[in-house]
């Protein structure tokens, strides 16, 4: 039998990899991060234990990638969803909704994740967060901005701080509020994106900040 060539080892070595982020995704949306450990998801992505540490340094940077690849995976999906479109405002409602829809479609997954990201290990840099980083960035500049490098950092903190706000446990802020206030920031009609059902809250959008 001939060795296998290098692209088609890459190619398997992707396919792993992208199996155990999907099984991380699973097991810690299920059963939470303490209760998953590694063997479980290795045994989930039907991989061999020993595949995680090649790939990942440990099982936190292993959450995070894998979160992050959830991520702009959902938010291109949203980006680029029929009908297809150019206009920067309708890409950014799109962006919001969908970095909100995950807060609110797998609460215990992104608390996790969130919480990870507060203790000492910090912000782990890796692919999966370079494309979520890249798709973010380049709807700021769709949208119009004039100064992107600085602008793409204050939407990334401010979707983070409303992913926190929905899933503070005993003080979670309404999704709808904090939808209305990052339109009205970002000078967004109500109409774009995924509207929630009901209209905005009070039953009338306010003006966009000057």
């Amino acid at each position: 039998m001939s060795p296998r060539s290098a692209s088609v080892n890459e190619e398997l070595r992707r396919r792993s990899r992208e199996r155990l982020l999907r099984a991380t995704v699973e097991l810690v949306g299920e059963r939470g991060y303490e209760a998953t450990t590694l063997g479980d998801i290795a045994d989930r992505a039907g991989t061999a234990r020993g595949l995680i540490s090649y790939y990942f340094p440990g099982k936190r940077h292993l959450l995070q990638s894998a979160v992050h690849r959830l991520m702009h995976l959902t938010l291109e999906a949203a980006l680029e969803r029929e009908p297809r479109t150019e206009d920067g405002r309708e890409r950014l409602a799109r962006a919001v909704d969908a970095i909100l829809g995950l807060a609110r479609d797998r609460p215990r997954l992104m608390r996790t994740h969130m919480a990870g990201i507060l203790q000492a290990e910090g912000f782990v840099r890796c692919s999966e967060q370079q494309r979520l980083a890249e798709l973010l960035r380049e709807t700021v500049v769709r949208y119009g901005s004039p100064d992107p490098d600085t602008d793409y950092p204050l939407l990334r903190a401010l979707l983070m701080g409303a992913v926190v706000a929905v899933l503070l446990p005993g003080a979670p802020m309404p999704m709808g509020r904090l939808r209305a206030e990052l339109f009205q920031r970002y000078g967004l009609d109500w109409e774009l994106g995924v509207p929630p059902d009901g209209g905005p809250p009070g039953g009338t959008f306010p003006s966009p900040r000057q």
